[in-house]
């Protein structure tokens, strides 16, 4: 895990609060911590946890994420995979069942792409070029 960086854990809070049009004591209320704890955040002298982090985003309307690269505590990769898993959990459009074959669609395709790159450059696992790697299987 990442030491956080509190400091500008801290400036990036303060400048999501002041974008949402929060004072210190609304936001502290909406997330449910301590005026003084907020405050303490915000100048970079309290690292806040997990748990903390996603109240203030939730409080702030952002993605709890974005805090949590912030902080250190999330690999901006990581943060890539979460948010794509995230919008996909949230669509109303699609039903539960359709969302849960679409994410194992997804796991296999960064599985498949990670294989890949640790073969050697330029090859697949078939041993092509990666030309026709999109062509379906001829029989």
């Amino acid at each position: 895990m990442a030491s956080l960086n509190v400091g500008n854990l801290g400036e990036y809070l303060r400048e999501q609060r002041r974008q949402a049009q929060l004072s210190l004591r609304q936001l502290a209320d909406a997330a449910g911590v301590s005026n003084p704890y907020l405050s303490q955040i915000e100048r970079g002298l309290r690292k806040p946890s997990a748990d903390i982090l996603q109240q203030l985003a939730k409080a702030l309307r952002i993605s709890a994420e974005t805090l949590y690269v912030q902080a250190g505590i999330l690999d901006e990769r990581d943060r890539d995979e979460v948010e794509t898993r995230a919008v996909i959990l949230s669509d109303p459009s699609i039903n539960e069942r359709q969302k849960q074959v679409l994410l194992q669609i997804y796991d296999a395709f960064r599985k498949e792409n990670a294989l890949e790159a640790d073969e050697a450059p330029g090859e697949d696992a078939a041993g092509s070029t990666g030309d026709d790697a999109a062509m379906p299987p001829t029989n």
